[in-house]
């Protein structure tokens, strides 16, 4: 490994969650004697040295800390322990429309947005029109920002922070956003900044281009690294983690002194009708029954999944352990199912909640049909189609007068 580009030493990040909010001097001064918040450690022990030249997926559950550790090695956010060294210039796409002012054109924000990164006015005049290009924009390029959809957003903002020329290039999820055909582009303009010997820390849930493109993964669950190394087995541990891998429990043959999942029911909880299919804003209820040795501590995870494995949404039980008998059913309730639409599998994970070993993890044959409207596509997105009249003549040249005045 060359020099490292990125050290991170014992990082943790500590937050606040407050549960009241005063609304007058009173209460806050009220609440000021009292405990009202709690601490949550977004991160711990974080250990991180990367090399330069090397390509790092960092993966993990949801809430597993990943977009704050970015915003920590960037310098976003401060570590509450710990120390982070950075060699180099960074270049950070860590959320739609980082740094953009929505009442800004867009030509007006990729000068204002190139200038934080570090570009000169002069280097931003050059680079313009390949980032324009690259964003796909000309038609929509003086046009307040805040009219752009979330794809706009974070087209333009890649397409500014891979023109500024970094050492370093920290993305979180920008790979997720945008049509096939962007796609590609992006894993394109990774693979030159690969070739240039650039570090590049990036955040995804697709997990199929960890082995294709990273030299490196990293793991993260609660806050601290499970795993470190092996790119291909960085993405099975994290299967394994959310239960979407391989059946890892042997079927039939688990053996009787190890906890394992027994059965996966769906139900209407107000009928406790069994019921297969739902539609969104239904309620839905999961019993999870399982057994083992009795006494058995256990953390139970239950993912949904979509296309190619992908969790739609994650749910976590209490810790909790096996009765006399060695038995026992953990009811997940989700009070409104969201405006899905298809086929979702079910994945779940059994792990001893303080040796993080994992007993059982398997996807199920059970699935959940979200009834509704197909061709719109797997979600419902408000949305509405106007016909505009084409701008006369006129129209045009005042509307270049008005984008020349507003250039800087």
């Amino acid at each position: 490994m060359g020099a490292p580009t990125i050290l991170a030493a014992g990082v943790g990040k500590r937050f606040l969650l407050h549960h009241k909010r005063a609304t007058s001097l009173k209460e806050r001064l009220l609440l000021h004697r009292q405990s009202s918040s709690e601490a949550f450690w977004a991160l711990r022990d974080v250990d991180l040295e990367i090399g330069a030249g090397q390509t790092v997926g960092l993966i993990g559950p949801n809430g597993s800390g990943k977009s704050t550790l970015l915003k920590v090695l960037s310098g976003i956010l401060a570590p509450t322990t710990g120390t982070v060294a950075v060699r180099g210039r960074i270049a950070s796409l860590l959320e739609l429309g980082a740094g953009f002012n929505g009442e800004l054109t867009g030509r007006e924000n990729v000068f204002l947005n190139a200038a934080i990164l570090g570009l000169t006015r002069r280097e931003t005049q050059r680079y313009f029109d390949d980032i324009v290009a690259f964003a796909e924009l000309e038609p929509f390029i003086d046009n307040q920002v805040k009219h752009y959809s979330s794809g706009q957003y974070v087209r333009l903002g890649f397409a500014v922070a891979v023109h500024v020329d970094p050492d370093i290039l920290l993305v979180d999820e920008v790979l997720a956003v945008g049509d096939e055909s962007f796609q590609r582009k992006c894993l394109a303009k990774i693979a030159e900044y690969q070739q240039r010997g650039c570090t590049i820390l990036f955040v995804t849930h697709a997990l199929e281009l960890i082995p294709r493109i990273c030299s490196r993964g990293v793991v993260l669950d609660h806050g601290r690294v499970l795993h470190d190394g092996d790119p291909v087995q960085a993405a099975e541990r994290l299967r394994g983690l959310l239960g979407t891998g391989a059946d890892q429990s042997g079927g039939a043959a688990l053996s009787p002194d190890r906890p394992r999942l027994v059965a996966l029911r769906l139900f209407d909880p107000a009928t406790r009708m069994h019921k297969g299919h739902f539609q969104g804003g239904e309620p839905l209820a999961i019993d999870v029954d399982l057994a083992g040795p009795a006494g058995a501590s256990l953390a139970v995870r239950l993912a949904v999944t979509g296309p190619a494995d992908i969790p739609i949404w994650v749910m976590d039980a209490d810790t909790r352990a096996l009765d006399a008998e060695g038995t026992t059913t953990v009811r997940f309730t989700v009070k409104e199912l969201p405006d899905i639409k298809g086929i979702f599998a079910f994945a779940i994970a059994l792990r001893d909640p303080t040796a993080r070993v994992t007993h059982d993890a398997r996807r199920l044959g059970e699935a959940l049909l979200a009834v509704g409207d197909t061709t719109s596509g797997i979600i419902d997105v408000a949305w509405s189609a106007e016909q505009v009249e084409t701008p006369g003549e006129e129209e045009r040249d005042r509307a270049a007068g008005d984008r020349r005045r507003s250039e800087f």
